[in-house]
């Protein structure tokens, strides 16, 4: 863990905040990590791959950012409720999240699907917010105030060629982020999600390997046609985290390429 954080001319739109990051190991998780970091954010990471966050913290510290890596389950809220204490007892306090963490699959029709593929798709991503929101709003109450991004997807909105399984946690957790802003908005605390599209992540690189056609599919249902990177996405979570997005709470984000417009 660092203590310096970067110095710049120019107004960083997270300076002196602390920001807690789920699935940061890679994809959108990990270039939120970098991104908050650099816009002056102090930024604690988790994932279950303890050896990829200890070398994104040490890359963020080398670059005069400040990072803690907490390893750590969503599914498990004895070891969300430690991520979340960890945040506090190194920076003080916990003024906004990005519960990023995912898992999802495709090619498989609903009656083929095996009930673990069932559960680990609503542990992680349902479960997953569920704890994170359980354990963060105490601290943002606590303070004052917070502000919370999930990440949902284009299939929290409607079918797509993931499995009905993943298509059912996306809406879920659109209805949790909903009913969080509507709980906490005049507590200071706004929750937003993002509607993600088509990303190049781990996740997606297994899902096209699976099934190549895919690719195609994906890159032809946006209006940008392609897929977007890592980063931006994270550019969206950044922003909703700030106080930029200060009018901003219970909003399903699109940062999809135009898909949803189609």
């Amino acid at each position: 863990m660092s203590n310096s954080r970067p110095s710049c001319d120019r107004s960083l739109v997270l300076d002196g905040k602390v920001a807690m990051i789920t699935g940061a190991s890679s994809g959108i998780g990990a270039a939120a990590a970098r991104l908050f970091a650099r816009e002056g954010a102090a930024v604690v990471v988790t994932a279950r791959r303890a050896e990829r966050l200890r070398a994104l913290v040490e890359e963020i510290s080398a670059g005069g950012g400040r990072a803690l890596a907490v390893p750590a389950d969503v599914a498990s809220a004895a070891d969300v409720e430690r991520v979340v204490r960890s945040a506090v007892d190194a920076f003080g306090r916990l003024d906004c999240a990005f519960n990023n963490a995912g898992f999802g699959t495709a090619g498989t029709e609903l009656h083929e699907t095996g009930q673990d593929v069932y559960e680990q798709t609503m542990d992680v991503n349902v479960r997953g917010v569920w704890n994170c929101l359980r354990f963060q709003i105490p601290e943002m109450l606590g303070a004052g105030g917070g502000t919370i991004v999930n990440t949902s997807s284009v299939a929290g909105q409607r079918a797509t060629g993931a499995s009905a399984a993943y298509v059912a946690a996306k809406h879920a957790v659109l209805g949790l982020t909903r009913a969080a802003a509507a709980e906490y908005a005049q507590r200071g605390i706004r929750v937003n999600a993002l509607v993600v599209g088509s990303t190049r992540t781990e996740m997606m690189d297994r899902a096209v390997r699976t099934m190549p056609e895919l690719r195609e599919r994906f890159e032809d249902e946006t209006l940008q046609k392609r897929m977007a990177g890592p980063a931006e996405v994270a550019e969206a979570a950044l922003w909703l985290c700030s106080d930029r997005a200060s009018f901003v709470t219970g909003a399903a984000m699109p940062v999809d390429g135009g898909t949803t417009a189609a």
